[in-house]
């Protein structure tokens, strides 16, 4: 197990999430610890993209620089988060996670991750 793999591993152990992926600024998986069988490379792919549209809307809107994107389904939530500007965090839930947790342990890995960057 990575480095990264052990704070992403965590953040799943705290939060009940089903995954969790770091991803490089041009869209390419760096580290990801799934449950179940979720392509890392697509979910890489698709994160980079939405989070490109987040940061047009918000610019577009002035409403600053994009700090967190999610997306809440009928199933669950997947949230991006960035990681300074060297990489994007990757979040998918279920639909009965405690949000604020999530949120609050999204932040602390964040953290995490920067510092071994």
């Amino acid at each position: 197990m990575d480095r990264f793999q052990k704070i992403l591993q965590a953040l799943i152990n705290n939060t009940g999430a089903d995954g969790a992926i770091l991803i490089s600024p041009d869209g390419l998986a760096i580290s990801s610890t799934f449950k179940g069988d979720q392509d890392e490379d697509r979910v890489a792919a698709m994160g980079a993209a939405i989070l490109s549209l987040g940061e047009r809307v918000t610019t577009e809107l002035n409403k600053g620089e994009l700090d967190q994107l999610y997306v809440k389904g009928s199933e669950g939530y997947v949230l991006f988060t960035g990681v300074g500007n060297m990489a994007v965090l990757g979040v998918t839930t279920s639909g009965d996670v405690k949000l604020g947790l999530l949120l609050m342990e999204v932040n602390r890995a964040v953290e995490k991750l920067k510092e071994v960057m």
